[in-house]
């Protein structure tokens, strides 16, 4: 783990000097005011990016130049986890600061066909909380929360929306499925609508009017939720491999090149956004913070972790996390700070001058001091679980219990990254004991039954879908 921290510091230390000058100028007077004012936030989640698919964290194979340079202008998470392996459950942890498994919707993935599963409108969440303290509330992007009528954005303390309900569209046609009988899937609102064009841009395209109009009168929160790097693997300009897939899930399709274009796109995308920004005068007091929904997918680099998306191998879970504030974060920093996708609830709570609802505390911590270089890293306890206990794993401090394909493993994360020394023989009271925490923990979550897996939703599951155990 030293060698590989030691590689990650020498490329942040090789960073142009330039990358870092718009942001090291502020005056004194003007860092006061915006320790006063409250912060504009965008929240920018990729889909099945993997750890090591930006330069900054050692991609070499393509440039993502813009998402490089937030890293360079903020920080950068060596240790930033999603709180899945997949993507439905995660963005149920972020969008509540708890563990998804304290909620039906959150439970298990897909949510297609699912009516009577998604965010209950009635929970809070961190639009939903934001908006209280006078934010205006945007998502452009993936919900993949609910399907209409019964759940969405505007539900669930969003005041704009335009982008997919479902977990993936075709980045050409913007549907769901293939065939002329599949129903276009994009909405403004809850109002379906079309568009022409790649769908990355799309999103990026919207964001950038919002910001456009917005001013310093008024603070915004902006989710910006890609479906990129998601399948079906289409680039830019591939509209003729649209036409011609036969499944949306495109599994005889794709490569390397294709995704690396993705990727790239995705950065361009993302560098419109903040030179709008920064045209607005907005870029000083306005948080970015870029992740992942979970690991990397079959073209992705997660290197140096194994596993991919749907396994809790680091790969699976471990994802790039990075933080620009120039009024308040200092640039130029890489953090071994362990977080997850539920801390930013509390994160960002904190930094508007709130905090959570008392009635539903959330399970992530508040990182702001940490990130404004106030308090020093603390070790951490995180959980998980995936379809049911086929999956299960821990992590304490530099320990993780892993449960997975019927075999138990114990590994030291600061030596073994990659998880192949299996210690579980050599520390047994360490496996033990950490197995006993998980399914401590496990016993408070709400239990996966074959109703949650059916496709047919009784009315027994309204009674718990607030997370309320049965």
């Amino acid at each position: 783990m030293t060698q590989f921290k030691q590689k990650r510091r020498q490329i942040l230390q090789a960073i142009p000097a330039m990358a870092l000058l718009p942001y090291s100028g502020l005056t004194k007077a003007a860092l006061e005011t915006t320790k006063t004012k409250k912060p504009n936030i965008i929240f920018i989640m990729a889909d099945d990016l993997g750890y090591a698919d930006l330069g900054v964290y050692g991609q070499t194979a393509f440039k993502t130049p813009n998402l490089d340079k937030v890293a360079y202008q903020g920080l950068r998470f060596t240790q930033g986890y999603a709180n899945s392996a997949v993507c439905s459950a995660t963005r149920f942890a972020l969008i509540t600061g708890r563990y998804q498994y304290r909620l039906r919707g959150g439970l298990e993935e897909p949510l297609a066909g699912r009516e009577n599963l998604g965010l209950p409108p009635e929970h809070p969440t961190l639009p939903s909380q934001l908006k209280k303290v006078g934010y205006n509330t945007a998502l452009f992007g993936k919900w993949h929360l609910g399907s209409l009528p019964t759940f969405g954005p505007l539900k669930s303390g969003y005041d704009v929306f335009f982008g997919n309900y479902s977990g993936a569209v075709d980045y050409f046609t913007h549907k769901y499925g293939v065939g002329d009988e599949v129903p276009g899937g994009l909405y403004e609102g809850e109002v379906p609508v079309n568009e022409v064009g790649y769908y990355t841009d799309l999103i990026a395209d919207h964001a950038s009017q919002y910001i456009g109009k917005q001013t310093e009168a008024t603070p915004f929160f902006l989710s910006l939720h890609f479906t990129a790097p998601h399948w079906p693997w289409e680039a830019p300009g591939d509209e003729a491999v649209s036409r011609e897939i036969k499944n949306l899930f495109h599994l005889d399709g794709g490569s390397l090149a294709t995704y690396g274009k993705m990727v790239e796109a995705l950065d361009t995308a993302v560098g419109r956004v903040l030179a709008t920004l920064e045209k607005q005068g907005l870029a000083d007091n306005t948080i970015i913070v870029f992740t992942s929904d979970n690991g990397g997918e079959r073209f992705s680099n997660t290197w140096p972790f194994s596993g991919q998306k749907t396994e809790l191998l680091e790969g699976g879970i471990r994802v790039p996390t990075l933080v620009r504030w120039p009024a308040r974060i200092k640039a130029g920093q890489v953090s071994d700070q362990v977080a997850i996708s539920m801390d930013w609830l509390p994160t960002l709570l904190a930094a508007a001058g709130t905090t959570p609802d008392s009635q539903y505390a959330p399970d992530g911590e508040n990182l702001l001091p940490i990130l404004l270089g106030e308090a020093a890293i603390r070790p951490r306890q995180l959980f998980w679980r995936y379809k049911g206990h086929e999956q299960a794993a821990t992590r304490s401090a530099d320990w993780k219990y892993l449960k997975i394909n019927g075999n138990e493993y114990l590994f030291n994360l600061a030596k073994d990254p990659r998880e192949r020394a299996n210690l579980a023989a050599k520390h047994p009271q360490e496996l033990a004991q950490l197995k006993a925490q998980w399914q401590i923990w496990n016993s408070k979550m709400l239990p996966i039954t074959a109703d949650v897996r059916s496709h047919s939703v009784n009315g027994d599951m309204q009674a718990d879908r607030y997370g309320v155990k049965p």
